[in-house]
């Protein structure tokens, strides 16, 4: 059985980046190579920057939402999604909306949720591993 992976909204920007190439390369590469989740949250986040960051217009930054739900399997977050991030943050002392994001990626069925922003190798309800896939560039 093939393992499923998360992608925070960090990993999701880089691959529409020009700026990062090396980032831009292994982020698409994470997406092309293996089964991939994102949320409604990491959806969120990736329009929210792609139109206030890289100055797209909602059309183009629509665009590539869709491009992203049709890469990736999409999950919705749901109220036992966000009561489960709640706990997540206060076992972990972790900010609520990484702790949403974590959550989402249990729910998914995730071993690995790949993100930049978070702990590396942190083990997170002894299933859910977080690692930082740009530390050897």
């Amino acid at each position: 059985m093939k393992d499923n992976f998360f992608i925070d909204s960090n990993i999701l920007i880089y691959c529409y980046s020009n700026d990062e190439a090396g980032k831009r390369k292994i982020a698409r590469e994470i997406i092309a190579d293996h089964e991939t989740y994102i949320s409604s949250q990491v959806l969120q986040e990736f329009i929210n920057t792609v139109t206030r960051k890289f100055k797209f217009n909602y059309e183009y930054a629509l665009a590539g939402a869709e491009e992203c739900c049709r890469n990736n399997n999409f999950h919705t977050n749901t109220q036992h999604t966000i009561f489960y991030a709640f706990q997540i943050a206060s076992r972990y002392n972790l900010s609520f909306y990484d702790s949403l994001i974590l959550s989402a990626a249990i729910e998914a069925k995730c071993s690995i949720v790949y993100s930049e922003d978070m702990q590396h190798n942190q083990l997170i309800d002894g299933k859910l591993k977080i690692v930082n896939p740009f530390l050897s560039i």
